[in-house]
């Protein structure tokens, strides 16, 4: 009646055992650290890059607790943070500019534990330290960009269409065309509003000239906001990764501001250089007639021709380009690495919109046998990535660009032209440091709550339920266990309010077993034996606890679907605490009790108060 299968124990310890090895990494800590990654496409974290780190450190004689490579780049952990400030400075000036040195804290948990995936358990701002960041965004300059553009757009539209026109200019966020007679105008109002639905035209007199005005439609301008700040918070987060935070906290904040939240962060520094880089891509005409040797010779030495830009592309080959661009990145839907059917090499298949297609046709159309540059832009440096000579004219509004070092490289390339320009410029108006030794009180603040309830609660059950007490504190402790043990193993951020729910949990799992034992209790008082009793306290007390847990569960899920923040961090770790208490109270308890009475034929007392 009350034994179970050998298979069902040997599921309970397997289970508990896994919680131990996955929830173990929490308890070595962390370690001052430094993350080396690459600002340049082309530049590989490799083996190499590993080496050359370690060499550096014997060099200069700084201890290394464990210095290794992953998918983020290579790490090196320290024993406190002087070893650290020392290691950053020495690895930033002899790796040089090309390479980010971030300071970070990286886990003690040795190397088997992370080779089965074994991670502790990512501690939010409030907990570990860090920086917090809030960043207004410029939605005027978002604006007045879409303005810009439109300017570009028209004269290529009105020369497409070839209507005459005496200019076109910009003020404000209005565009202007000026026109010599209202017959001109006209024409062009008509192509222009079939095409440009979002702008509204109005003409008006000034002088001798017929001007046409456009201006954003209201819901044009919502449109435009709402996208600069959404491209925003995805630049953001593509940015941070070069910081090798965990679990960044990037969200929006009213209308136009955006809260940034790096745990772990020591740097601020660095930090508020990420967040102001920008990427973005440019495709220019190779200047072909300026572009002789002795051109070439006196622009590397700083005599640019007039129109002209001087670069040099990936291979080392000079080149001069025309500073008109012909399209900017501003134009690309989307864009994805792939690998070149002919050559096999990596590209970057590149989607233009509308717009952007008629203007990348006409362009081809009329350089047929001319070089065109990509230049790929970040941090205000302009790297040509690739020039290839045209072939044919180019529609469809899709692009290829080749070139491409590795699939890494055009993946790298890929995300920096889908998500790398921020869409309006933006402002730190709010910047706060939470430091390390306030986190580590916080910890410590929190899991003195958790462990005083704990123990309160383990002398009250001892006492009163005696043995069936002890199993309920061993089957609690169990409970703890898989709940950390889910955690990390989910890489969830625990907070504040998540240590809360933790200890909420606690006292909703305990009272799953007062019910079991109580309803034990009431089947002894009824005459039943004491096997009987056992088996009908636990059977007839699970639907009593499934209800309870699931209206519970219900509550923890509108937390989590409805709150932001600390209420969705505190509903997380609530509702992993219901599951894994269902199964310690239930299944967990039920197995030692068995094990302890089950194989008893004669039972006269059961220890339970």
């Amino acid at each position: 009646m009350n034994r179970y299968p050998i298979w069902k124990y040997l599921l309970v310890l397997t289970i508990v055992v896994l919680g131990l090895l996955y929830a173990a990494p929490n308890l070595f800590g962390e370690s001052p650290a430094v993350q080396i990654t690459t600002t340049k496409a082309n530049l590989k974290v490799d083996q190499a890059l590993l080496a050359s780190t370690e060499s550096i450190l014997k060099q200069e004689n700084i201890p290394v607790e464990a210095l290794f490579l992953d998918a983020t780049g290579v790490k090196a952990r320290f024993a406190n943070t002087d070893t650290q400030l020392k290691a950053k400075d020495v690895l930033q000036s002899r790796l040089g500019k090309d390479y980010v040195i971030a300071l970070n804290l990286l886990s003690r948990s040795p190397e088997w534990l992370r080779s089965i995936g074994a991670r502790p358990m990512y501690l939010g701002l409030d907990l570990r330290g860090g920086v917090h960041f809030l960043l207004q965004v410029d939605m005027k300059a978002a604006l007045d960009q879409a303005a810009e553009r439109y300017v570009g757009d028209f004269r290529s539209a009105l020369r497409t269409g070839r209507l005459n026109y005496l200019g076109v200019s910009r003020d404000g966020q209005t565009v202007n065309i000026r026109f010599k007679d209202s017959e001109s105008l006209q024409k062009a109002q008509k192509a222009l509003e079939r095409e440009y639905t979002d702008l509204t035209f109005k003409a008006q007199d000034r002088g001798d000239e017929k001007v046409l005005s456009a201006v954003l439609s209201e819901v044009a301008k919502k449109r435009i906001q709402d996208f600069a700040l959404k491209q925003n918070i995805q630049t953001l987060h593509n940015r941070i990764n070069e910081l090798g935070v965990a679990e960044p906290v990037i969200q929006q904040q009213g209308l136009d501001r955006v809260v940034v939240q790096l745990p772990g962060v020591q740097d601020t520094a660095k930090a508020k250089e990420i967040l102001g880089r920008t990427a973005t891509l440019e495709i220019r005409m190779v200047d072909e007639d300026k572009s002789n040797a002795v051109n070439l010779e006196n622009a590397a030495k700083g005599q640019v021709p007039f129109g002209t830009d001087f670069f040099t592309d990936r291979n080392g080959i000079p080149m001069l380009v025309k500073k008109n661009v012909v399209l900017t990145g501003d134009y690309i839907t989307d864009a994805g690495p792939g690998m070149d059917n002919q050559s096999g090499g990596a590209v970057v298949h590149v989607n233009l919109d509308n717009r952007g297609a008629r203007i990348f046709k006409q362009a081809t159309r009329e350089n047929v046998g001319k070089r065109m540059a990509i230049l790929l832009i970040e941090k205000g440096q302009a790297e040509v990535v690739t020039a290839p000579v045209i072939r044919e004219e180019i529609g469809g509004g899709r692009v290829q660009i080749s070139g491409m070092a590795n699939t890494r490289e055009a993946t790298d390339i890929s995300l920096l032209l889908r998500s790398g320009a921020l869409a309006a410029p933006m402002e730190i108006i709010e910047e706060r440091t939470v430091g390390p030794s306030m986190g580590e009180a916080n910890i410590e603040r929190g899991m003195h709550s958790t462990m005083w309830g704990f123990v309160a609660i383990s002398i009250f059950m001892i006492i009163y339920y005696m043995l069936f007490g002890s199993v309920s504190v061993l089957s609690l402790g169990i409970n703890l266990l898989l709940l950390v043990a889910l955690l990390s193993l989910l890489q969830a951020t625990l907070t504040l309010p998540g240590i809360a729910a933790v200890a909420l949990t606690l006292g909703m799992a305990i009272d799953a077993n007062v019910l079991i034992n109580e309803r034990i209790r009431e089947e002894l008082r009824n005459g039943n034996t004491p096997q009987a009793s056992i088996h009908a306290g636990y059977d007839r007390a699970f639907d009593t606890i499934l209800d309870a847990n699931v209206t519970t569960m219900i509550a923890g899920i509108a937390l989590f679907a409805l709150g932001t923040g600390p209420v969705k961090g505190f509903a997380v770790v609530h509702v992993l605490g219901i599951l894994t208490s269902m199964f310690t109270a239930v299944v967990v308890s039920r197995s030692v009790v068995n094990l302890i009475y089950g194989y008893r034929r004669k039972i006269s007392k059961l220890s339970i108060g």
